[in-house]
């Protein structure tokens, strides 16, 4: 005889009552499983072969199987001794697919849904998606998208798939339309509405969001409102209630937040309880709140932070510091306590790097100011991660301590890196208006093969220069810090292909330097160097390099114009059958050297053409900057000497300053403030300053908005002397003019008696620079809209201003001013910078405000390799 019982179904012959006795499982068999294998069920059943079950055992064997969520349907059934387990497996999610959807990203949502166990493969359950679909819609009002709605389909598909849809409508963003304070007295709805995050739609509000009502946002908006009360004495400031009403349309949010101000409380005392550990007098010197003083809640937080680090300091890691104010309702007063629990001194057991996947954990550690196995200091481990931040080969840097577990005295520091690019590396061949064909290739790596060493070398060759160098870094060449370098250098470059004046060089050189730490955020640098230089001059050679004009080799006649004229009548003279009139004339005059200009006094008529250099540089450099690259926070100076030594053709010194300031203004905004200062003579034998050691400014990293190297002094246009045929001399009497028969002569003016002269060239005379440098900038760097990751971007509204001068101007140069603010060029513009793995990307867009007369403007500017 056959009997069944039954679970979750009544389609067995026997009911489950009908079985009164109990049984000894002979066997279990198990029917009806397509993926689910048989060991699952039989894990999951309480039931063994052999023992002996009653209804209470088939009803518990029945739930525990449900509880795998594999199933929705059970039937368990006796044959004899065999207990018979049928199933119905619950359908597989074969595809899961998503529309509608903006505002949350697909791949967010299927993250979310995997979380939850739908994802393609897995068991289907309806209540999990039901349950989903209502959490989703949840989001969406809680971006203020009270329209949105989401709809569920549920295809069935054969072999006992499923294929699920998720249509979303997002709807519409509710905009805030009024925001309403009641209760406040003290302070006007204009003030209170400033302090919010959520505003009414204004003009901006595309762009800012700030009219799309979030819970979490006014959430915030609240915490800010209780804290600006807070801040300025309301003691017993409280929020009543908080009102969100929705327009009927779904489209519209009003907010009704309602106050009580309470009375302005006075600090009558302030104390300190519980066990300072360091000096009292130390910890009063760090109290901001003061008696008599309006009571200020961010203070006394602020009082807590400040004794909370400087316990830190001293190994106190996990100490504890509260404020706690005690009101006086009475005289409307407050004492404030601050008690200190300082726990147990700390000592790091460990310290570890997470992130460094190129750069060495040796390159970090040698950062490292808070040592393993010394007392923990917190002063030391933010310093450590600062320094780190500095180098400029990551992203970002976050630390992190905890505790040792088992230990009450012990932590461990995790420091976290995200690496950047911190070189260039690439090779050229393109075509560039200003240079022509450009071929080289270029590797300039600031953390070389991830050691923090410094290496550069590049191979260039373009219509303006060929140029190989190479130069090596090594910052830890001690370990206490000392850095070592070289370079050598191999150049020749014309440089009346860009904008400077017309002159070519040929130089190599070789240069040593070393730097030394004398505190964590200054050093001193110095450097020897040596270069030979060969300069080239050319016919079109500006005055200031080579004076002109200069006699004219085979010419050593003069005439005046009338002869000039005379000549060139009779030369050109035919008979009646066009044929030349065979007469010799000769009407030139001897050169006298009185009719030359003598006074030559270009610099290469003075110095040469060949030099070799010995140079020698001091340097000061100090940092307080948060980064390495794209600083947002801190200072930084470095002012330079450089003196090309007594004992090589040239002397000569430069010394330079530049410093740049951060302070942030907003949450958002940063001020950025940066000046260059640069004086240069020459000494001793060399006559002037070498006019290829001259500032020059314009350009990315000086003054935007004007061509780079074009302001400031410009050169004088070189000079000829003016020549005409003056005499012919039909040597072989054929009648015809030979050019070996003519005779070139000087042209003499009648009236001053001197040479006539004429210049060279009708274009504007080239840059030429100067010995004086002054530049400065201000900006405003602020996020790009849209843009998540900043770390790696940053732009900035900018004013510049700046020039070049001359002490010692020629009478014929243009431009050329000593000091003069009069003169100072200014721009203003926006730009932008992005550091990308072939290095900074740099734009920017201005506007020239204050110009000089032979200034050039260029409005779009820019470049790759070099950071405004």
């Amino acid at each position: 005889m056959n009997h069944f019982l039954k679970a979750a179904s009544l389609g067995l012959a026997v009911p489950i009552t009908a079985v009164a006795q109990s049984f000894v499982v002979s066997d279990i068999r198990v029917e009806g499983l397509q993926r689910v294998s048989a060991g699952t069920v039989f894990a999951a059943l309480p039931v063994r072969v052999g023992d002996q079950i009653e209804r209470l055992d088939i009803q518990s064997a029945t739930r525990a199987l449900f509880r795998t969520g594999y199933f929705q349907d059970i039937q368990i059934g006796r044959e004899n001794g065999v207990l018979v387990i049928t199933v119905r497996e619950r359908p597989a999610i074969s595809k899961i697919e998503i529309t509608g959807n903006k505002a949350i990203k697909t791949e967010d949502l299927m993250v979310g849904m995997e979380e939850n166990g739908l994802s393609e493969g897995q068991i289907f359950k309806r209540a999990t998606l039901e349950g989903l679909a209502q959490e989703l819609q949840r989001q969406y009002v809680a971006q203020g998208r009270y329209g949105a709605s989401v709809k569920t389909e549920v295809k069935e598909l054969p072999r006992n798939q499923v294929e699920l849809k998720v249509i979303v409508d997002e709807g519409s963003v509710a905009a805030i339309k009024h925001i309403n304070i009641v209760g406040n007295s003290a302070f006007s709805d204009e003030e209170l509405a400033e302090i919010f995050e959520l505003q009414t739609t204004g003009w901006l509000s595309w762009l800012r969001s700030d009219d799309q009502y979030s819970r979490e946002k006014l959430t915030g908006d609240l915490e800010r409102l209780e804290s600006y009360y807070l801040d300025r004495g309301y003691l017993e400031f409280k929020i009543d209630s908080t009102q969100v009403s929705l327009s009927p349309d779904k489209q519209s949010v009003f907010i009704t937040v309602n106050v009580t101000e309470g009375d302005v409380y006075k600090v009558s005392e302030v104390d300190l309880a519980g066990d300072p550990v360091v000096p009292e007098e130390e910890i009063k010197r760090l109290l901001l709140v003061r008696e008599g003083q309006t009571f200020s809640q961010v203070l006394m937080t602020t009082t807590s932070d400040y004794i909370t680090k400087r316990l830190g300091n001293e190994g106190y890691t996990f100490a504890e510091v509260n404020g706690m104010p005690e009101p006086n309702e009475d005289d409307k007063t407050v004492k404030v306590t601050f008690f200190i629990d300082p726990g147990k001194r700390a000592y790091v057991r460990r310290i570890n790097f997470r992130g460094n996947t190129r750069t060495s954990d040796e390159v970090l550690r040698r950062e490292m100011r808070q040592m393993e196995s010394s007392s923990a200091s917190s002063a030391r481990i933010e310093q450590s991660k600062v320094r780190l931040e500095r180098l400029g080969y990551f992203k970002e840097v976050q630390v992190e301590t905890s505790e040792v577990p088992g230990t009450s005295d012990q932590i461990d520091v995790e420091y976290t890196v995200e690496e950047q690019p911190s070189g260039t590396i690439g090779g050229t061949v393109g075509y560039a208006q200003s240079n022509g064909l450009v071929l080289g290739a270029n590797v300039q790596e600031n953390n070389w093969l991830g050691t923090g060493k410094s290496v550069g070398f590049s191979v260039n060759t373009s219509r303006y220069q060929q140029v190989a160098n190479f130069s090596y870094t090594d910052p830890y060449f001690t370990p206490d810090g000392v850095s070592r370098g070289f370079n050598l250098f191999y150049q020749e470059r014309d440089y009346s292909e860009i904008n400077l004046s017309s002159y070519n060089t040929s130089r190599y050189g070789a240069g040593l330097n070393f730097g030394y730490p004398i505190s964590e955020i200054s050093r001193i640098g110095l450097n020897i160097g040596f270069s030979h230089l060969e300069l080239g001059t050319q016919t079109n050679s500006v005055k200031e390099i080579k004076d002109s004009p200069v006699p004219i080799d085979g010419v050593n006649t003069v005439a005046t114009p009338d002869d000039i004229d005379e000549a060139t009548e009779v030369i050109g003279a035919v008979d009646d059958d066009d044929n030349p009139i065979p007469e010799e004339i000769d009407l030139s005059q001897p050169l006298g050297p009185s009719l030359l200009n003598t006074n030559l006094d270009g610099f290469v008529d003075l110095n040469g053409t060949d030099f070799d250099s010995y140079t020698g540089t001091i340097s000061y450099a100090r940092s307080t900057l948060n980064r390495g690259i794209l600083a947002t926070r801190g200072t930084s100076q470095r002012l330079s000497l450089e003196v090309a030594l007594p004992g090589g053709d040239l002397e000569y010194y430069k010394a330079v300053f530049k410093g740049q300031y951060f302070r942030p203004l907003t949450d958002d905004l940063t001020l950025r403030l940066r000046t260059r200062l640069g004086y240069a003579e020459g000494y001793g034998e060399t006559s002037e300053l070498p006019f290829f050691e001259h500032f020059y400014a314009g350009g990315f990293g000086s003054v935007r908005g004007f061509e780079r190297n074009t302001l400031g002094p410009r050169s004088t246009r070189p000079e000829q002397y003016i020549t005409g045929v003056s005499a012919w001399d039909d040597a072989n009497g054929d009648g015809v003019v030979d050019a070996d028969e003519l005779t070139e002569s000087y042209v003499i003016d009648p009236d001053t008696g001197q040479l006539q002269v004429q210049q060279l060239s009708s274009r504007k005379p080239d840059p030429f620079g100067g010995n004086i440098l002054v530049e400065g900038s201000a900006e405003v760097i602020f996020p790009i809209p849209f843009v998540k990751d900043q770390r790696s971007m940053q732009s900035a509204f900018f004013v510049d201003a700046g020039n070049v001068f001359d002490t010692s101007c020629g009478i014929s140069q243009l431009n050329c001013y000593d000091v003069d603010l009069d003169h100072i060029n200014v721009s203003a513009g926006i730009g932008l910078t992005w550091i990308t793995g072939f290095g900074p990307l740099t734009f920017s867009l201005s506007k020239a405000l204050e110009k000089n007369a032979d200034d050039e403007i260029e409005v779009f500017q820019f470049s790759l390799g070099n950071s405004f």
